[in-house]
């Protein structure tokens, strides 16, 4: 290969914005310069690291229908006995079970003591390169320009000093000791080991959902999530992780989706009727969203009973139902297209909801409905534990279903889970 050709292919890697730089070109102690890219110093391995992905056709190539429609929640989450309804359990877990992990290869950095590095409103990347190059560390920043960091006087030792520019540029890095190489980036992939408890574990899943985060695979035999993430949502889950540390209260909803046909296509429901229908005060409350209405009621109007004041006026058309596990204060999410019939129209609906425990076992919910195309309603209620939540007067118009006086109702059971620290933690309790 000649030089020239060599000065070709960097300036075509420097446009993709793959490489900030490379140091320890140059000995010199003056950090205020970034050194090029030393001739032999690009592999044909870091050449690799750009995804070249073949379009498909997707009329042409599809995965199978059976293996897409695979899911292993499926008997955990979308199976819900409504006969029995336990109110509040109690689980046991072991807290020193969590465990976060950044996935790929991160050798330990070289030991030494660094003193005096000071640089003003760089790039993190050119202020990490100011650090590095006197370790003889190549530097790969894949999706610079990062976020631009001042730091004065910084000393202690090389790995403290990486992680504070790290931090301050919001950016994580990886460090290959044999070929002396460090990448940095936005996004890293990393792996949360919990507690051997199925409601943990689908509450860790359902608030990691819940923070807009899809990504994600469970090994359900080791308890671990692997997931690819950005620092602040991966800052969120530590504190979420760290919120388990002190014996927290779960929130766990049972939820039932179903779409209603009236009886005579030109007329609506009558919900008013519901109220001669139940004893009085069966029906606690009633709240008006943007779109739909939420009611709390006593357990006298469950899902049975409401199937069968329902089924008078209306043909009853399941669409989903499972259940979703919320920390006390933390928002989370049940995805309906994962517990119902694909291609109902309500595949795309999810329901997110933030939950507060307070005194009297009183439960605060900040529930929202929300699809692909954008949020639908949001409510705030609160309730009683024993009493139910229905969401009604969804008009199934949303989900494109021509038929005017039809509605799509969402039921909601809310219960308590409360946990005790434990070394001996109980399995299968879900």
């Amino acid at each position: 290969m000649t030089r020239n050709w060599f000065s070709v292919l960097i300036k075509i890697v420097m446009s993709l914005g793959i490489v900030i730089s490379i140091g320890a070109c140059s000995q010199s102690s003056d950090f205020g310069t970034v050194d090029s890219l030393p001739a032999g110093a690009f592999s044909s391995e870091e050449s690799q690291d750009i995804d070249f992905v073949m379009q498909h056709d997707p009329n042409q190539i599809k995965t199978t229908k059976g293996a897409a429609e695979l899911d292993l929640e499926t008997p955990l989450r979308c199976r819900v006995n409504w006969n029995k309804q336990e109110l509040i359990t109690a689980i046991p877990y072991d807290p020193t079970s969590f465990n976060l992990i950044q996935n790929g290869r991160n050798d330990p950095l070289p030991r030494y003591e660094v003193t005096g590095l000071s640089f003003k409103s760089k790039p993190a990347q050119e202020a990490l390169l100011m650090l590095v190059k006197e370790a003889d560390i190549h530097l790969i920043a894949k999706d610079a320009p990062y976020a631009r960091i001042s730091g004065e006087n910084l000393h202690g030792e090389f790995s403290d000093v990486v992680k504070m520019i790290t931090d301050a540029g919001e950016v994580f890095y990886s460090y290959d000791d044999e070929r002396k190489l460090m990448r940095i980036s936005r996004r890293a992939s990393f792996t949360l080991y919990v507690p051997k408890s199925r409601p943990i574990l689908m509450g860790l899943l359902d608030v990691i959902r819940g923070s807009g985060i899809t990504d994600i695979v469970t090994d359900w035999g080791d308890y671990s999530i692997t997931f690819t993430t950005d620092y602040e949502t991966k800052n969120k889950i530590m504190d979420l992780v760290n919120y388990f540390k002190d014996n927290p209260i779960l929130v766990a909803y049972d939820v039932s989706v179903f779409r209603i046909y009236p009886n005579t296509p030109e007329k609506y429901v009558d919900w008013q009727a519901a109220l001669d229908a139940f004893d009085f005060s069966t029906l606690n409350t009633s709240q008006a969203g943007v779109i739909g209405r939420i009611l709390s009621t006593t357990n006298d109007l469950n899902l049975a009973t409401l199937r069968g004041f329902l089924g008078a006026q209306a043909t009853i058309i399941p669409v989903s139902e499972g259940r979703f596990v919320v920390p006390n204060l933390w928002m989370a999410r049940f995805d309906a297209g994962k517990c119902g019939f694909r291609k109902a129209p309500e595949e795309d609906l999810s329901v997110l909801a933030k939950a507060s425990l307070e005194k009297n076992n009183r439960i605060f919910s900040d529930i929202a409905l929300d699809t692909t195309q954008g949020e639908i309603a949001k409510f705030k209620v609160r309730s009683k534990i024993g009493e139910n939540l229905m969401i009604i007067g969804l008009p199934n118009e949303i989900f494109g279903v021509d038929s005017p006086t039809s509605e799509t109702i969402v039921f909601m059971v809310p219960k308590i889970i409360r946990t005790a620290k434990t070394k001996v933690p109980t399995i299968n309790q879900l």
